[in-house]
């Protein structure tokens, strides 16, 4: 009699640029016999690279991190691995963000406050090919986003950077130099320069200061500590409230 064979297990990439959050999400996906960690990233480049290399299933992906932030992140990941699904794991929860990360492609949001509870379930949801979300992030979602996600359907906003842009735009509000950020771009100073121009003339922002103000409201760098996933003491789900899961 022939042995059964044994089910694939679900490759995952976590990415978060502190470690004791991929410390804790190890801790918290260590016993679970279908999960295996593939790999770590610190930052949103290293993210991309580690994608590539081994196409993960499902990819833990944070929002504000150094040099590539979580949405431009998922934008390249999604763009070199398009098995590949994305699960957004954050504490900034607001209207805007959500929209952005499903917007570039993310099939699942958890609020860090609650994803102890959360994550296995939602892990497996996306490897079926499902959507999840916090109850929290569902409030957000309304009638009419909910049928476009399933269709796949966001507008365009007309301010939208391109990838280059939102690199530039990041290193320049994390304080970078043209020199520096041309360096870590691997382009000239001059192609630097023309790409930040073009970002200030689509955002009709035209000082650093409100380039500044403007990454970090759209959550691409943080003005703030971090806030840890607390994966030893989870806290209770969300009183009378179930996560939402969409099906593919």
């Amino acid at each position: 009699m022939k042995a059964a064979p044994l089910l694939k297990k679900i490759t995952l990439l976590l990415v978060d640029d502190h470690t004791v959050v991929r410390q804790g999400l190890r801790v918290l996906l260590a016993n679970q016999p279908d999960f295996d960690i593939a790999g770590e990233a610190g930052d949103g480049r290293q993210a991309v690279k580690l994608a590539q290399e081994f196409s993960p299933d499902v990819v833990l992906m944070d929002l504000a991190m150094p040099f590539v932030n979580g949405l431009e992140a998922t934008r390249q990941i999604l763009k070199c691995c398009p098995s590949t699904r994305i699960l957004v794991l954050s504490s900034y929860g607001d209207e805007e963000c959500v929209s952005q990360m499903l917007k570039a492609g993310a099939a699942g949001y958890l609020l860090k406050h609650t994803a102890a509870n959360e994550l296995p379930q939602a892990i497996r949801e996306l490897r079926r090919g499902n959507s999840f979300f916090s109850p929290a992030i569902a409030r957000h979602l309304s009638c009419a986003a909910k049928a476009s996600l399933h269709a796949g359907k966001f507008g365009k906003d007309s301010r939208e950077l391109t990838s280059r842009e939102t690199e530039v735009l990041q290193l320049v509000a994390e304080g970078f130099s043209n020199k520096e950020a041309a360096v870590k771009l691997g382009i000239s100073i001059k192609t630097l320069e023309k790409h930040r121009q073009q970002v200030m003339n689509k955002l009709n922002i035209h000082e650093v200061a409100g380039l500044t103000r403007y990454a970090i409201s759209r959550r691409m760098v943080s003005p703030r500590g971090p806030q840890h996933l607390e994966a030893a003491s989870p806290p209770a789900a969300e009183s009378g409230q179930e996560p939402l899961i969409l099906q593919a």
